[in-house]
């Protein structure tokens, strides 16, 4: 395969809150001994590309860089001494390039689509350490899911560790975070509980499982949803809550959750704001429970969890609610700005 000098990409507008990307025409770099080239597939956003642009995001970024962290793409080219990939893998970059098994030792960290670049763009080039072989089933589009929603699902799930008896989890709304971690806990028999405004797409969601298997509360029907979560779990709570969502319900995530539980703390829909952080402590010491912050995770982490999507054969389609074409990816980040899709929204990269 041919490889051209230069590709098409996005990067952010100048300035702050403009909520706007904007094209651009980038070169190849030489690959060096340890490099691989990758002709990127999908790409797949997460709230945080697009709380950037909107000055939403709360950790400075890289000044125009490129977004996105998600993606699947080929190895197409490969350096002198590149031996952990080949050519032609189906692959993904790991969320954190600094993060492969342990945190950096200096403390830094270099996260794609924030303080470097990221992968909106046809083509780029990684370290053959940050790259994880996606697994086969999937298509490019579920594939580009798995970077940082997927390993984010898989670590406030706690799928290292060992577990005795039942489990079950909480979801808070219809994110790509949370409906991973809902297929997820279908593959490995968690008992999922997940809430939404929309009747029609819990009503969506039932219907992933089995009859009965999901369990799914309207908290706009039922504000005080966390007295549903209770009676859905016969007084006893949940295991563990993804709290997606942040200042705005993490009371009802408390009061939601079974004693010696855990509280993943993911997202900040809700913003930032903690005094409700804090009224919510006192509950969640006499439930001896725990409250976890979760940013992603490692190497091993994306490995564990596509090596479980493999056996299990998890299918991933549910996963993506719209696919726009790369020309598109303006408009992909208006709509998922606007709050309107169930799921993932793809970019389909065309060359």
């Amino acid at each position: 395969m041919s490889v051209p000098e230069s590709y098409r990409a996005f990067r952010r507008a100048p300035g702050e809150n403009t909520g706007t990307i904007l094209p651009s025409m980038e070169r190849i770099p030489p690959l060096q001994s340890n490099e691989v080239l990758i002709r990127i597939h999908a790409v797949s956003l997460n709230y945080r590309d697009v709380g950037m642009i909107h000055g939403k995001y709360p950790v400075s970024v890289k000044d125009q860089g490129i977004p996105a962290s998600d993606c699947a793409g080929e190895v197409i080219a490969l350096g002198s001494t590149v031996s952990k990939v080949s050519f032609g893998d189906r692959v993904s970059p790991i969320f954190d390039l600094k993060y492969i098994d342990g945190v950096d030792s200096e403390h830094k960290v270099a996260q794609l689509g924030g303080n470097v670049d990221g992968v909106l763009r046809q083509y780029a080039v990684f370290d053959e350490n940050v790259l994880v072989r996606v697994p086969q089933h999937l298509s490019w589009a579920e594939a580009s899911c798995i970077t940082c929603a997927g390993t984010t699902a898989w670590n406030a799930l706690e799928m290292n560790k060992s577990h005795d008896g039942k489990r079950s989890a909480l979801m808070l709304g219809t994110g790509g975070v949370s409906l991973f971690a809902l297929l997820i806990c279908l593959g490995a028999g968690i008992r999922p509980i997940i809430t939404s405004s929309s009747g029609k797409k819990l009503q969506n969601i039932a219907a992933l499982g089995p009859d009965g298997v999901i369990d799914a509360v309207n908290y706009r029907e039922n504000p005080k949803w966390e007295e549903e979560v209770a009676q859905l779990t016969m007084g006893k709570g949940v295991d563990t809550v993804l709290e997606t969502v942040g200042g705005t319900s993490i009371q009802k995530s408390v009061a939601s959750m079974s004693i010696r539980g855990q509280i993943s703390w993911i997202g900040f829909l809700g913003g930032l704001q903690l005094d409700d952080f804090v009224k919510a402590l006192g509950q969640l010491f006499l439930k001896v429970g725990t409250l976890k912050a979760i940013q992603v995770g490692s190497k091993i982490d994306q490995e564990n969890l596509c090596r479980f999507l493999e056996e299990k054969h998890v299918s991933l389609k549910p996963i993506v609610g719209k696919t726009f074409d790369f020309t598109e990816s303006p408009a992909a980040f208006d709509f998922l700005y606007s709050g309107q899709c169930l799921g993932k929204v793809v970019i389909t990269v065309s060359h």
